[in-house]
């Protein structure tokens, strides 16, 4: 097996020479979250020169916030969207293959509690095998009350029939962002976090480029592209106006909100992911296991604002203690809340007349501007791969860019990915996180020092030298995940992870808005 490469610096002096040394890029992409990023890796691995700009850190939105799962989509199976469904499925089995560390196969049962709920679901749920086929994960099996009760321990008993038990998958959103930032890296591509996309070049009406600044310096660099991706999820309206000639169109998405709440392990009770397909009021309710903790969600909130910190409501909240409480044999209270948190999801209006549309799926929707402007949102993480492949089609049907062969991401292992091995993304983090790069991680300073269990002082130098971050935040919410696990023990190592980063790059780590950020984590509406 060949060895696993070092892991590259990402040194952000040296980022910024190189920006300011090359002008000129085939690809320009703004965003930085799983669609910027899944559009950054396929275009460097055909060859494009690339460069990729994001405002603040990669998967600061919505890209972290997510549920943590792979999956096809059982409720768009029940809507009949079987092309979306099978898509998806396909997805799935790809990013299992080439981030093994980071995810993984995830059992489900979903509890009976009527006669008709276990044949009913079984019978979906075998479809959904059918559908995946040679990419599926396992068999569809139909539970009676003692295997249900196996599987999960902690699940409301009375009245309880039996259960189905399927697969799907699950993973660690912000780290796999960054392996796909990483991986890119790793093919030649630029990329920058905190350097903010503030204006959109144009000669002759057609986009020819942007201007950026370093948020930390304020200084700007302008960048010459031949194709400008606005990969920017829910706020991708706000560089369109940037655009000369789309000022006058209306915004082409509508945010939705979904509201997460972190418990402790004790209550699911092993290694299994409960599904409640109809709750009281005919919503969706997951309790997963991850990384040693529960996550209850989610809700579907319309939201009239962007905000990069949104709130959760009160009803939300209350939604979600209440139906876990129906399902579960101790029910969880406000006070069980380790952490809180939100993301928005980037749901697609129909387009205008006038703008040439791709509309790829009900997910996902690429836009062609008159300018030139290339839009990409919607979707979900499942199928990041298949977006960048449509965006890239997109491009070259303009001919913005060379038409190349697709395909080239399918069997791309990501880094870390080295030994192949698969990673128990249920049980609480650590050095396995880092799959093949482990060996690299041991030779920093501090390796033998735990901040907390999980986490040591040498994960934090990796996170400065090799992972891009930058402060506080980008530490304990996204390269470790402590602010999403449990937002108080986050607020008391933050000093601690200051101090490291600090002597690593001399950058400013932002310190009192993380203790802010955390303490906001940890209050519930």
């Amino acid at each position: 097996m060949p060895s696993t490469p070092a892991p590259l610096p990402t040194r952000r002096a040296d980022l910024l020479a190189r920006l300011a040394a090359q002008p000129a890029y085939d690809v320009a992409v703004v965003g930085g979250g799983a669609t910027g990023l899944g559009v950054a890796l396929d275009a460097a691995a055909r060859g494009f020169s690339v460069v990729l700009v994001e405002s603040h850190d990669f998967a600061k939105g919505t890209s972290s916030r997510s549920t943590k799962l792979v999956h096809g989509g059982v409720r768009y199976l029940a809507q009949g969207n079987i092309a979306l469904v099978r898509e998806a499925l396909h997805e799935r089995s790809t990013l299992l293959h080439n981030a093994p560390h980071l995810a993984q196969p995830l059992a489900f049962v979903m509890p009976s509690y009527r006669w008709w709920e276990t044949p009913f679901y079984g019978l979906g749920l075998t479809a959904y095998d059918m559908l995946a086929g040679r990419a599926g994960l396992g068999k569809t099996e139909l539970l009676n009350r003692a295997d249900t009760l196996r599987h999960l321990p902690t699940v409301a008993p009375q009245g309880l029939r039996g259960g189905v038990k399927y697969w799907d998958g699950q993973f660690n959103d912000a780290r796999l962002a960054l392996a796909l930032a990483r991986t890119a890296a790793a093919r030649g591509a630029l990329l920058l976090n905190y350097c903010e996309a503030v204006e959109l070049s144009h000669h002759d009406g057609q986009i020819t480029g942007l201007v950026c600044a370093d948020t930390l310096s304020g200084q700007r660099f302008p960048i010459h592209a031949r194709c400008v991706v606005n990969a920017t999820g829910v706020w991708v309206d706000r560089l369109r106006e940037k655009d000369d000639l789309a000022k006058a169109h209306r915004p082409i998405v509508a945010p939705s909100q979904g509201v997460h709440l972190v418990v402790d392990r004790e209550f699911l009770g092993g290694d299994t992911a409960l599904l409640v397909p109809k709750t009281a009021d005919g919503r969706v309710l997951f309790a997963v296991p991850w990384l040693g903790k529960v996550i209850l969600g989610t809700t579907d909130t319309a939201r009239p604002g962007l905000e990069l910190e949104p709130q959760a409501l009160k009803e939300e909240v209350d939604f979600i203690l209440n139906e876990a409480g129906r399902c579960l044999r101790k029910a969880p209270t406000r006070a069980d809340v380790k952490s809180i948190w939100v993301g928005l999801r980037p749901l697609v209006k129909p387009p205008e007349d006038g703008e040439g549309s791709a509309s790829i799926s009900r997910e996902h929707t690429v836009l062609l501007g008159r300018s030139g402007l290339v839009t990409v949102t919607g979707g979900k993480w499942t199928t990041y791969r298949a977006m960048a492949e449509d965006v890239l089609a997109k491009c070259a049907e303009r001919r913005l860019i060379k038409r190349r062969p697709g395909g080239v991401t399918t069997r791309l292992p990501l880094v870390g990915a080295g030994n192949g091995s698969q990673v128990p993304l249920e049980q609480a983090p650590g050095e396995h996180s880092y799959g093949s790069e482990q060996a690299a991680l041991r030779e920093l300073p501090g390796q033998d020092i735990t901040l907390c269990p999980g986490l040591t002082e040498a994960m934090v130098r990796f996170a400065a030298r090799h992972e891009y971050a930058i402060t506080v935040e980008d530490v304990l919410a996204r390269r470790s995940r402590l602010l999403f696990l449990d937002a108080r023990l986050a607020r008391q190592l933050a000093p601690r992870v200051a101090a490291i980063l600090a002597e690593e790059h001399g950058l400013p780590v932002q310190l009192p808005e993380f203790q802010a950020l955390a303490q906001r984590y940890t209050q519930l509406p």
